[in-house]
């Protein structure tokens, strides 16, 4: 009898944990009790989403890799990466295989290992480019000095994206001022292209009754962009002529900002979004995101939508340009840029001191503008200004008489690690390359938002200048 009672109640026991697992693995949110370590920087917000890396519990390296490429490919080929995988499936490429191999990314990205992990999430000694470019210290009299482990350092080389430091680029951009004489600050144009549709604009008996019933929110929604243009609240939150919904979520911000949604989403405040675009839950826990960063205590529960940022009828740019980030994140550098040179063009800029274009906001330098033609070619800045045939009026950038339509990047982590990136799309619009390279290789000047000059040179532009 005893032996019956033991065995039903193993049975059940049992059969309760195996229920407790497999509703956590399948169908609960809340995957913490199953981590092995937490995930790096970068993927901190979908670390409780596991299946969007280990799509198969049977997969290896080839499945892992499948799901780097998945959100990271269009990324790689817009930096021309210098490093795909392609270069090393040459047959006479595989000895280097045996050291490092290259092929796969988490065989430099490891996850949840954070004791291995270093701060642009590679688990690797910082001497791999050493293995395969040993020759470079014998051929180039330059690098004869160098550290072997130096090659990354901020400044020189990336392995992925070198696109404002290889050798042609720094040549012709030498010698250029720290400040140039047309800087400025190239304004988004592209919300004055947009057109609302007819439906937009038609009022329903829903926004009549909602108008009545909330007067100062009406008068808020009217000083808007949107209302301004003519459009409707049931625009947003009527979906059927019954149905009004009360807090609409980031697909019905889609409808009519598709690329903003698309970089939005592709970001560190949008990817931690569910699936459905949901304002209401996220992936991520405030724990979390505390132990990544350094945020405001009354900021965690802050959802990450749309409306976080631009107001749920105001839609204010000005607002989200600086204020809604100073409402969450309470870095040290986020928290020394209304005292920087930077801040105090803003400052100056809203007080109409100086033109807008002159204005640095936490959004000029973290969500920067991209310059499309007509026929949907990107193109930069500096190229429009260099070339004769284009100019700068009240519509906008113009090339070739076709009108350029300037939008803002909504993904405000695409041009954050590594920070070259910046260079390009953002430093130079105001900045010489050598400045702007000595600016962002400075850690103490980047916690302070670069208030001062660069107490380092990085001499990447002097050897090219040499070599040449």
């Amino acid at each position: 009898m005893n032996k019956k009672i033991i065995w039903f109640l193993w049975i059940v026991i049992s059969l309760g944990l195996l229920g407790y697992f497999s509703y956590g693995l399948v169908l609960s949110q809340d995957k913490s009790d199953f981590l092995i370590g937490h995930t790096t920087y970068g993927h901190y917000q979908i670390e409780m989403e596991c299946s969007a890396c280990h799509t198969d519990a049977f997969g290896g390296e080839e499945i892992l890799q499948d799901a780097c490429v998945s959100c990271h490919q269009e990324e790689l080929n817009e930096a021309h990466d210098s490093h795909p995988k392609k270069k090393f499936t040459d047959p006479r490429e595989a000895y280097r295989l045996e050291i490092i191999d290259a092929r796969y990314c988490v065989s430099c990205h490891s996850e949840h290992k954070k004791e291995q992990t270093l701060e642009m999430g590679v688990s690797l000694p910082k001497d791999y480019c050493y293995h395969c470019h040993q020759d470079v210290l014998e051929n180039r009299e330059s690098h004869k000095e160098l550290p072997f482990d130096s090659c990354a350092n901020a400044g020189c080389h990336n392995y992925h994206d070198n696109r404002a430091l290889y050798e042609s680029f720094l040549v012709k951009h030498a010698n250029e001022p720290w400040l140039l004489d047309d800087a400025s600050i190239p304004m988004a144009n592209q919300a004055k292209s947009t057109k609302l549709s007819e439906s937009a604009k038609s009022i329903t008996s829903l926004d009549n009754h909602w108008a009545n019933q909330n007067p100062d929110i009406e008068h808020e929604f009217l000083a808007s962009a949107h209302g301004k243009a003519g459009m409707q609240c049931s625009a947003c939150h009527q979906q059927n002529e019954q149905e009004w919904v009360e807090k609409p979520g980031t697909q019905e911000c889609k409808t009519c900002h598709v690329s903003e949604y698309d970089g939005f989403t592709k970001g560190k405040h949008g990817m931690a979004l569910l699936p459905e675009g949901s304002m209401d839950e996220k992936l991520i826990s405030p724990e979390s995101a505390s132990d990544q960063y350094d945020f405001k205590n009354e900021s965690l529960e802050r959802q990450h939508g749309c409306t976080a940022c631009h107001g749920a009828h105001s839609f204010d740019t000005q607002v989200a340009q600086v204020s809604a980030c100073l409402t969450c994140h309470n870095d040290e550098h986020s928290l020394a840029f209304t005292s920087s040179p930077h801040g105090k063009l803003w400052q100056n800029s809203t007080k109409g001191l100086v033109s807008k274009d002159e204005a640095v906001t936490c959004a000029t330098c973290h969500m920067p503008r991209t310059f499309h033609t007509k026929t949907g070619m990107e193109v930069e800045l500096s190229k429009l200004k260099r070339n004769k045939n284009s100019q700068e009026s009240s519509q906008g950038y113009s090339e070739k008489n076709n009108i350029v339509t300037v939008k803002v990047e909504h993904n405000q982590n695409d041009n954050l690690r590594p920070n070259e990136k910046m260079i390009r799309s953002v430093c130079m619009n105001c900045h010489g390359l050598e400045f702007s390279i000595d600016a962002l290789a400075d850690e103490s000047l980047i916690k302070n938002n670069f208030h001062g000059q660069p107490a380092h040179h990085v001499e990447s532009v002097d050897w090219a200048v040499q070599r040449q």
